[in-house]
């Protein structure tokens, strides 16, 4: 009786929270609408605050701050939005409208070819989702290879031979894409300057040498972290450190 208890105010739990989290994003847009967007991206900014994860809700977030002009935060929430959504072409769409507000001209090295596929490919789905796809897959093939082992006709086994093979090919594809993914999602760590202007040390340490600038908005991949240093990487090759609360990583 008490595990009934428990589960059902689990379940009024969330479902209060829900009830909420709609109200508040509800009145979020209410004030997007009449373009009062420092009080909206307040309101959504509480929901992110109780741990809610959404394409819209950091899309909604990134054009508040867009149309306040403030290019890294806009960056920063659309990077969010299609980190959860790659398909969000209006994500992508005003993306590409926020980063022509950035002052850093960042010629990218050309990419391999396993680099393209795996940028257009392999990165286009979460690393989890691609493993939920193997464990389909493997169990699609144990049962078509059940299938094929008690079937007693000759036709219907070379059927369920084929798809077996072909359900094992899949699940060894998307095994690899999922372990590939969750390593350059490990390895790249992406980041955004946050500071107006920051200068890039070649060592951790304010007696350095800077080697070049950075302003907001710019996007870079944290490579390593020292004390209250991170060593960065931007899109033309170029690495330096910088510190650490000069960014925030997505």
């Amino acid at each position: 009786m008490k595990k009934v208890i428990s589960i059902l105010l689990i379940l009024f739990s969330a479902l209060t929270y829900s009830q909420e989290v709609n109200k508040l994003f509800a009145e979020g847009n209410t004030f997007y609408k009449e373009e009062n967007y420092s009080r909206a991206v307040g309101v959504y900014l509480a929901i992110e605050e109780q741990g809610m994860e959404s394409d819209d809700l950091y899309f909604n977030i990134a054009n508040c701050y867009y149309k306040m002009n403030k290019v890294a935060p806009a960056i920063y929430y659309y990077e969010k939005d299609l980190k959860v959504n790659h398909a969000n072409a209006d994500a992508s769409a005003n993306f590409a409208f926020a980063k022509r507000m950035t002052i850093d001209v960042i010629e990218e090295l050309p990419k391999t070819f396993l680099q393209r596929f795996s940028a257009n490919i392999i990165q286009q789905l979460p690393f989890d989702t691609w493993a939920i796809i193997a464990v389909m897959a493997s169990f699609l093939a144990s049962l078509l290879f059940l299938l094929y082992y008690f079937s007693t006709s000759s036709t219907k086994k070379l059927f369920y031979f084929n798809t077996s093979i072909f359900a094992v090919f899949v699940l060894i594809v998307t095994v690899f894409f999922a372990f590939n993914n969750y390593k350059t999602v490990q390895k790249n760590k992406i980041a955004i300057i946050f500071s107006p202007k920051v200068e890039i040390m070649n060592a951790p340490s304010t007696s350095s040498d800077e080697i070049f600038e950075l302003h907001e908005g710019t996007k870079v991949v944290v490579l390593d972290i020292l004390d209250n240093w991170k060593k960065i990487k931007i899109a033309d090759g170029k690495t330096g450190w910088i510190y650490a609360n000069a960014l925030k990583e997505i």
